[in-house]
């Protein structure tokens, strides 16, 4: 969307095209949410990003919490002071807010709240792609799950009354391709936010020691039973299509239910269909009474058999003798990667008997052939990244002998050559304890490397721990002075909150020496031999030691430039050059290119960090102003 201002419009009734995540971002305007809490991560990011721009206007606080589990317990607490609130974030950080959530369930709230998690099928941009809908079978918590943008905002204000209704916080889970699809959406009507609460105080409630603990599972189990209630007759479970012969019946949910759709349409199968929207607790009477009706059940759903596994555990007291196809036992659908209607079709072919529609290995024949012409697009560092600069320090520092455990950012990528540096990652905030481990047991040289978001996200407790233990490491954080990664979100170390506000800058060194580390400088990592020559020092000291390699984003430097209407800087490559290569040997920098068998510099891609100039043996490239 151009303008989130368009998301402000009190017009009932108007249809626009929006996001999955814009959509929820109208639902929230339209549910009164007056509180929304977010660390940013794909495919989640737009939401709060939307609110973000619109925040003030709408009466809305906002903020990037600093972490996923931060972000849900402030959410948790502006909900139990009767305020409508919002936590969005992707599956992997529902993982670190998952200590929370599981006792809020318990807890529960008094002014509706909704945990949004965005699955990632396929791990597009994430380190796995698990099926988060069993934490709401995990916790007891309601589940609601749209499949296309006007469910994803209808949903985010059911979500809200039904979390009211309970007194439960409730999951809204999306999934990447219902995030990131546009689709159209009819407004409804806006309700103002409150952001006045009041804190009443209930000592059994709230102080969940073991004595108050054991009551309050009673109390979320009874609330369970009355989701259930709530399932049964919820708008969102609903027959969308009977068969004609009553044999074939498909249950499905999510962005899978546009895939069954299409291929039911594709193989011209009589099937009667259940979608499925609050996929938990399940409508066992719902579906109990469909499956009775059918003599061959199939499940379509992506990832893991959430809803299959369920279904014949309710098949078995209301219909045992229906056959139920999906993914356990024979796999007619796959449980990896991301669905697809071809898969879907696949598999509903091999169960029904039916003949393929097309000629897929045609198809399959007809693309490899085009793939063959087409170059490799692998992810890499944008041109002019100050990372690839700090990771050539880091080589030429260490000859790329030491231990290099990473994490999740931009960063990450560093492990492709030609730089090659970054052995693994586990997590956010896992290369200060991995490097730990690593260190102790090998003795080798030791550098985890983190980004600045990511610091203050999850290292502070590992850096702690270094310091306590004396563990002989070095951190090598890279402030590129946002969250760059997800779209440049704020995060402490940057000055300026999730409202638009100026506020007081964390910085990463005085964080670090707070925690006791002795050993902390910051360094230009474009500056090379002064960077490489602090970080040759800092793995010579014998406890934790942190070097800050500070430089803004690339991308953001040319924004700015751009915005300040001032000359952009691009480098060239001079008659000195004897065609030795190393600018493109050592730095892997897309805009140096071969032409003609020579190494030359793409202009439109340059942006003149000048890191290939200090690298050329024979001064051979300048950098200079254009524009």
């Amino acid at each position: 969307m151009p303008d989130s201002r368009l998301l402000l419009q009190d017009a009932p009734n108007k249809r626009a095209l929006l996001l999955g995540n814009e959509a929820i971002a109208r639902g929230i305007l339209e549910a009164g949410i007056s509180v929304v809490t977010t660390y940013p991560g794909t495919p989640a990011s737009e939401i709060a990003d939307s609110i973000s721009e619109i925040a003030a206007e709408a009466g809305v606080y906002m903020e990037y919490s600093i972490n996923e589990m931060v972000a849900v317990e402030v959410a948790a607490a502006t909900a139990n002071c009767g305020v409508r609130s919002l936590s969005a974030m992707k599956h992997v950080g529902l993982n670190v807010a998952a200590d929370a959530l599981m006792t809020l369930a318990y807890m529960g709230v008094k002014g509706g709240c909704v945990i949004v998690t965005a699955d990632d099928p396929e791990c597009y941009s994430s380190q796995n792609e698990q099926d988060n809908r069993f934490y709401a079978l995990l916790a007891n918590l309601p589940c609601l799950e749209p499949s296309n943008a006007q469910e994803a905002k209808d949903m985010t204000v059911s979500a809200v009354e039904i979390s009211e209704k309970l007194e439960l916080p409730v999951l809204l889970r999306t999934t990447t391709r219902v995030s990131h699809t546009r689709g159209p959406v009819t407004y409804g009507k806006l309700t103002k936010p409150s952001l006045k609460g009041e804190f009443v105080r209930d000592i059994k409630r709230m102080n969940l020691v073991p004595a108050n603990s054991r009551p309050m599972h009673t109390v979320l189990l009874t609330k369970a039973e009355k989701a259930k209630e709530i399932s049964e007759t919820s708008p969102y479970n609903t027959i969308v299509r009977r068969s004609k012969s009553g044999k074939l019946g498909v249950i499905s949910a999510s962005a899978a239910f546009n895939y069954a759709m299409e291929a039911i349409d594709a193989l011209d199968l009589d099937a009667s269909i259940l979608k499925l929207g609050m996929t938990h607790p399940l409508p066992e009477k719902l579906i109990g009474t469909f499956l009775r009706k059918h003599k061959k059940i199939v499940v379509v759903e992506e990832l893991e058999p959430y809803l299959e596994m369920q279904i014949k555990a309710i098949a078995k007291d209301y219909a045992p003798n229906v056959k139920i196809y999906g993914k356990m036992g024979t796999l007619y659908f796959p449980r990896d990667g991301e669905l697809s209607t071809r898969a879907v079709v696949i598999g509903l072919a091999k169960i029904t008997r039916r003949k393929l529609p097309i000629d897929l290995k045609e198809i399959d024949r007809k693309y490899a052939e085009v793939l063959k012409d087409l170059p490799r697009r692998p992810p890499i560092l944008c041109a002019g990244c100050p990372h690839r600069a700090t990771f050539y320090v880091i080589r030429k520092a260490t000859d790329g002998k030491a231990v290099y455990p990473n994490d999740i950012g931009c960063y990450a990528l560093g492990f492709a050559p030609p730089l090659s540096i970054g052995d693994g990652f586990l997590c956010m905030g896992s290369s200060v304890s991995m490097a730990q481990g690593i260190s102790k047991v090998t003795g080798r040289d030791t550098i985890g490397i983190i980004g600045d978001s990511t610091f203050f996200h999850a290292a502070i407790p590992g850096l702690i721990n270094a310091v306590y233990n004396n563990h002989k490491i070095t951190l090598a954080v890279l402030d590129n002075q946002a969250t760059a990664m997800t779209g440049h979100q704020p995060h402490p170390g940057t000055g300026v909150t999730g409202m638009g506000v100026p506020t007081e800058k964390v910085l990463i060194e005085k964080v670090a020496e707070g925690c006791g580390v002795k050993f902390v400088r910051v360094v230009d990592p474009f500056k090379v031999k002064e960077a490489t020559a602090v970080l040759k020092e800092a793995l010579q000291h014998s406890g934790p030691s942190v070097v800050v390699f500070r430089s803004p984003c690339a991308l953001m430097v040319v924004r700015d430039r751009r915005r300040k209407g001032a000359k952009i800087m691009v480098c060239k490559i001079t008659e000195e050059c004897t065609n030795c290569m190393a600018c493109i040997k050592l730095l892997g920098c897309p805009a140096l290119v071969l032409v003609d068998g020579k190494a030359s510099i793409n202009e439109t891609l340059c942006i003149g960090c000048g890191l290939c100039a200090s690298v050329c043996p024979y001064q051979a490239i300048k950098c200079e102003e254009i524009g």
